[in-house]
């Protein structure tokens, strides 16, 4: 094998996905060639940083519970016994069992998938929050005025994002800017609280939902990450503040006071 070959299956070689034979082939290689050698130790050092450093989340215990009772269900479903001059019997009783694997295989994928889009959103919020907040970039339009927040966001966006004051409640409004949740542009209002900045990120709610329901309220990184929706939109808010203060700010601002 010659380091063409090689260089072209290093990374299938690191992740253990060839045959032993072409492993074989690649590991003699590598015995007498300083350059592939390099390549694969770059590979392992890169693979080791990213399960040192890249977090691991555990799905939430209701993922598993509902996960657990499909199981059960798929599991208990009778198959027909065969009778002995049954020509076509164990051709059914296998399509039963079939149908229930597939039956819990859908059920189980599609209740993951939608714990991690939740999950995703959760920690895209965080990031734009930490991103804007350290970069010094938390507003695009600075005002308190409503009046002024809300036209400037509509005339960039393909919505018009409800905006509204709540500094009589401690809630002050900062003003407003455009971020990218889901890899669509969106509202961002920015509201204080005593010392503490709160990102507000509002869409419209989508017009084919997800099966599963985003997290009411996530901890990441420090950050509380809460969820609602109200006027027809979705909100996230994301701050350092209260997970309680958080949570109930939120509510008002989703329902309009």
């Amino acid at each position: 094998m010659d380091c063409h070959e090689t260089t072209g299956l290093l990374q299938a070689y690191a992740d253990g996905e060839l045959d032993p034979v072409r492993s074989a082939a690649i590991e003699r290689h590598l015995l007498g060639c300083p350059e592939c050698t390099a390549q694969r130790d770059q590979l392992s050092a890169l693979r080791a940083r990213i399960r040192s450093e890249v977090p691991y989340h555990r799905a939430p215990a209701a993922v598993r519970a509902r996960a657990l009772t499909a199981l059960d269900a798929a599991v208990s479903v009778q198959v027909p016994t065969r009778k002995p001059r049954e020509r076509w019997g164990w051709l059914t009783g296998g399509a039963m069992a079939g149908c229930a694997a597939t039956v819990l295989a859908w059920f189980v994928g599609t209740t993951v998938l939608d714990w991690q889009a939740g999950h995703d959103l959760v920690t895209e919020a965080v990031t734009n929050h930490t991103r804007a907040t350290l970069g010094n970039r938390l507003l695009d339009v600075a005002s308190s005025d409503q009046h002024t927040v809300k036209p400037w966001l509509s005339a960039h966006l393909d919505y018009s994002p409800p905006v509204r004051d709540f500094a009589a409640e401690g809630f002050p409004l900062a003003g407003g800017r455009l971020d990218y949740l889901d890899h669509h542009p969106v509202a961002t209002l920015v509201y204080h609280y005593r010392l503490h900045t709160i990102d507000v990120f509002v869409r419209p709610i989508a017009a084919k939902a997800p099966t599963g329901s985003p997290p009411a309220l996530v901890t990441q990184r420090g950050f509380n990450v809460v969820h609602e929706t109200g006027s027809g939109m979705e909100w996230w808010a994301v701050s350092d503040v209260n997970a309680e203060v958080l949570t109930d700010f939120l509510r008002r601002v989703a329902h309009g006071g």
